[in-house]
This record gives structure tokens, sequence and C-alpha cells, in this order.
């Protein structure tokens, strides 16, 4: 289940239970709701990227990444001359923007916005 299906899914289900006036078991809908979000979070962690992409994900540039196949320090899931690194192998460096998978995402940019105005106060 992708991100995009995730949120479709429990958008419907929201507005199935609006309309219908459900009462709803409310440690048994976070339990659903969190296993599905925990198969989100797999996918995305099993997603493979190219040196390209897994760059714009961690900050760190292509060659260094490059090395760090070849020297075993991220494991190569792709095959020699056409490496891949598994999302969820993938070292983030601090401080790095991370591209975004999804479509445009208005709240995670206020997020980032806000958490850099505010780490430039302290």
């Amino acid at each position: 289940m992708t991100r995009d299906e995730f949120v479709a899914k429990w958008q419907a289900e929201a507005e199935t239970m609006r309309r219908r006036g459900v009462q709803v078991n409310g440690a048994a809908l976070c339990d659903e709701i969190l296993r599905d979000l925990e198969g989100v979070l797999r996918a995305e962690e099993d997603q493979l990227l190219t040196l390209t992409d897994a760059a714009a994900f961690s900050g760190y540039s292509l060659d260094h990444l490059g090395r760090m196949i070849r020297e075993g320090k991220i494991k190569n899931a792709g095959r020699k001359g056409s490496p891949r690194i598994r999302a969820g192998d993938l070292p983030r460096r601090p401080g790095a923007v991370r591209a975004r998978t999804g479509g445009y995402d208005p709240v995670a940019d206020a997020r980032e916005i806000a958490r850099r105005v505010v780490g430039r106060r302290k």
C-alpha cells in the first residue's frame, strides 16, 4: 500500500462512517490504522533507489554513496554496474532536506519551514 492509497482508504472510511453515523471501538480502529501504516512504511523501506534518487533522499553525493557501497557500508541491492540502495538501508545526512516520494504535501512543507525557523532562534 502506498501513502496515497493509505490516505484514500482512510478518507473513504471516515466518509462512510460519517454518513452512517457509525460508533466505533476506538482502540480497534487505531489498531487497524496502525497496521496499514506499518505496511506503508515497510513498503517504502523496501523501495530500491538508484544512486541519483538515493542522493536526493539522503543528502549524500552520488560519489559518496557509491564509495559506501564499494566499501560494504551499504549493501548493494542491485547488481554490479547498476547499483541500487534499499531505502531502509539509506543513511540520512544530518540536516539534509529529504526528497518526497508522493505529490506535494503542504503540511510537510509547513512543518519543515517551522522546524528551520525555530532552529534559527536557538
